[in-house]
């Protein structure tokens, strides 16, 4: 027996045929169904001229598309630079070919050219993947199929689901399925930095951030929308770039996709009050370009007061996020601050001393991190401190030091200074 399953939105199940070859090989195997994930609903790019449906090949690829020739040999190399980026993460080849319909016009298509699972999801201008499985004793055969329109995101998203069908036999638990799809669409070679919708980052910014526990355990479901999606993929984009996390990360998704005993709670709950404060900063500062790995907290580094005249000396550089002084204070008290070196921000800006440019890029400034017993982390509001600098602490706690510059563009700054604190006399 054999069955097929489809998730996403408004989404029927429906029978789908195998290739012959595997139904003779497979024939007394025994056909389990994977969920198959399904993209949230996007708006559709313009119809320019339409074109005939044409079919194109590359080497993992089968796609029929009506897109114009450039463009479809376009979708085929960025569709072969995702796969090849996320064979790598996952270190796992590619299994067989990926079929896929991608449309820019349906109404170019002749009749019964698309098959029935994949039309509502296309008429919705979303996508979807139909992936069966067939099981044995000897393993399983997967094979997929991926039905999407022709924006810049969808096919990508869905060829995610596709790969991970028929590569590990599943696409996972949903929010790691539909996160590191959402991923997998974004994802550059080389390049680390936040590249999604600008209303992603507009919702994400201006909502109260979703518990970490709602987003891996609440009752959701591939295809409900676009705003869940948004808060896996931020979840997801965060454990696999934050330096604190990401070692933990490929090997938890790796458990989840082979469907071993693995929980997040498990592999990450020794972490759980770190993550959720960089999980919220991330989301208050979250902006194109942003680096999570440049921005990752050093939370091992050792802090103490100091004493009497002692000097207590820190290396701070220009292109990362808030970095620990080494340094305790204690509330009410005074204490000065002397920065030595040169650093610049962007790639055209002439190198500054901590005072920063005039339009205040570039100048050192301090905030001080506080906690309850290892819990609450909380950030203070950051003040300036620049080349010599004094200031009196509003409360105990750790003080971090940081380049003043754009969230999103610290990828492209250069330099250190050497900052000495001391208890003001």
């Amino acid at each position: 027996m054999m069955g097929t399953a489809f998730f996403g939105t408004n989404v029927t199940s429906r029978e789908i045929k195998l290739v012959e070859v595997l139904f003779a090989v497979l024939l007394l195997l025994v056909a389990t169904v994977t969920p198959v994930a399904a993209q949230a609903k996007r708006e559709k790019t313009k119809t320019d001229q339409p074109a005939k449906p044409t079919d194109y090949r590359s080497e993992h690829f089968f796609v029929h598309t009506d897109l114009p020739a450039d463009e479809a040999q376009d979708l085929l190399e960025r569709l072969e630079t995702m796969l090849s980026l996320i064979s790598a993460y996952w270190a796992r080849p590619c299994v067989g070919v990926i079929e896929c319909y991608v449309v820019k016009d349906l109404a170019v298509w002749p009749t019964g050219m698309i098959p029935d699972e994949g039309l509502d999801h296309i008429r919705a201008g979303a996508g979807v993947t139909a992936i069966t499985t067939v099981t044995g004793g000897v393993g399983f055969l997967a094979r997929s199929v991926v039905y999407a329109v022709s924006d810049r995101g969808t096919p990508q998203h869905e060829a995610v689901h596709a790969y991970c069908g028929q590569t590990f036999g599943t696409t996972g638990p949903v929010w790691y399925s539909e996160g590191m799809a959402e991923m997998g669409q974004y994802w550059r070679k080389d390049n680390k930095s936040v590249r999604v919708h600008d209303a992603v980052v507009e919702y994400l910014r201006s909502s109260p951030p979703k518990s970490l526990d709602v987003i891996v355990n609440g009752n959701e479901f591939t295809g409900d929308s676009w705003q869940n999606y948004a808060w896996r993929w931020a979840l997801c984009h965060l454990l696999a770039n934050n330096t604190n996390y990401s070692a933990r990360f490929r090997p938890l998704g790796l458990a989840l996709l082979k469907k071993e005993p693995t929980s997040f709670e498990e592999v990450y709950g020794d972490m759980a009050e770190q993550i959720v404060f960089e999980y919220c900063f991330f989301l208050k500062h979250l902006e194109q370009g942003f680096r999570a790995d440049l921005c990752s907290i050093d939370w091992n580094r050792k802090f103490r007061f100091p004493k009497g005249s002692a000097v207590i000396a820190a290396k701070i550089r220009a292109d990362r996020g808030w970095q620990p002084s080494g340094v305790l204070v204690a509330k009410d008290t005074r204490y000065e601050t002397s920065a030595s070196g040169s650093w610049q921000t962007g790639k055209e800006g002439g190198a500054v001393s901590a005072d920063g440019a005039a339009d205040g890029a570039g100048k050192l400034v301090g905030a001080i991190m506080t906690h309850e017993n290892g819990k609450n982390f909380q950030l203070g509001e950051p003040f300036e401190l620049g080349a010599h600098g004094e200031f009196t602490a509003a409360s105990e706690g750790k003080l971090y030091l940081r380049c003043r510059d754009g969230w999103g563009e610290l990828g492209d700054n250069k330099g250190t200074l050497t900052v000495k604190l001391k208890a003001a006399k």
